[in-house]
């Protein structure tokens, strides 16, 4: 069924930035979906991807457009080391080879094949485990990890070395990376050489260079959480699409549920 809806906003605005604010899609979707046609303004065509729409206008999309914005797939991995979640190297093996029907853990109709561009939202090196989300959905990367994201990472992470007060505080607070300081981290004893993380942004290889610089050397690293969506009971190298409840939770931030200690 076509989307409609009316604009409301007091000044006129383009067409892709209010599909984007909306939560319909990316602008770069909007402008896909310009280009293909499948965008109207009160039953006209729109053809410039720089059109406004103005206060009462309604604007559809038409159900093709609707069918292609529903069939963009968003998936948890639960990443084994060795994998990289960027673009490979010579000799890397992506993530993204693991979504076959073989490693899927439920039931789907959506078998990703090599044709689909699912990117990674955020990092997740070569030598670390856990929760890796691959997706085409513009709207939810720009959430979780866009200039305005705002949202919780968590991490158990195994170290070698002095895990005292004194650098736990540092951990904290009080560290900075290529010149520039870092957000305040929760950091906690999660066992004997094992600390919690949980960070609000996401540097390249951020928790080993941080315990670099107090002196801890990192022998695993697991991610558990993005926001409120948790790897749960989902074993490794195994993946499963997320559900519409689990992509309105992390478009909205949700708080995630009481902790619960990861299954390993």
């Amino acid at each position: 069924m076509a989307w409609s809806k009316t604009y409301e906003e007091a000044e006129p605005q383009r067409v892709n930035r209010w599909l984007a604010q909306s939560g319909v899609c990316s602008r770069r979707e909007a402008e896909a979906l310009i280009a293909a046609g499948q965008v109207f303004i009160d039953g006209e065509r729109v053809d410039d991807p720089g059109r406004k729409i103005s206060p009462g206008q309604k604007l559809t999309l038409d159900d093709q457009a609707q069918a292609r914005l529903e069939r963009q797939l968003t998936v948890i991995l639960n990443k084994p080391a060795g994998y990289v979640s960027a673009q490979p190297e010579a000799g890397q093996v992506p993530a993204a080879r693991l979504l076959s029907a073989k490693t899927l853990f439920g039931e789907s109709d959506d078998i990703p094949g090599p044709e689909r561009r699912l990117a990674p939202i955020g990092r997740l090196d070569q030598d670390s485990r856990g929760l890796l989300l691959l997706s085409e959905d513009g709207v939810l990367t720009k959430a979780v990890i866009g200039p305005e994201a705002d949202m919780e990472k968590e991490y158990l992470v195994r170290v070698r070395g002095d895990v005292g007060e004194p650098v736990l505080a540092r951990l904290r607070h009080g560290l900075e990376l290529d010149g520039r300081p870092l957000k305040p981290a929760k950091i906690s004893l999660a066992g004997e050489q094992r600390l919690r993380f949980i960070l609000r942004e996401g540097r390249n290889r951020q928790i080993r260079r941080m315990c670099d610089l107090v002196g801890l050397s990192v022998i695993d690293l697991y991610r558990l959480r993005i926001g409120p969506l948790k790897l749960g009971d989902l074993p490794e190298g195994r993946w499963r699409p997320i559900t519409s409840a689990e992509r309105e939770a992390l478009l909205r931030g949700d708080a995630p549920a009481r902790p619960r200690r990861a299954r390993r």
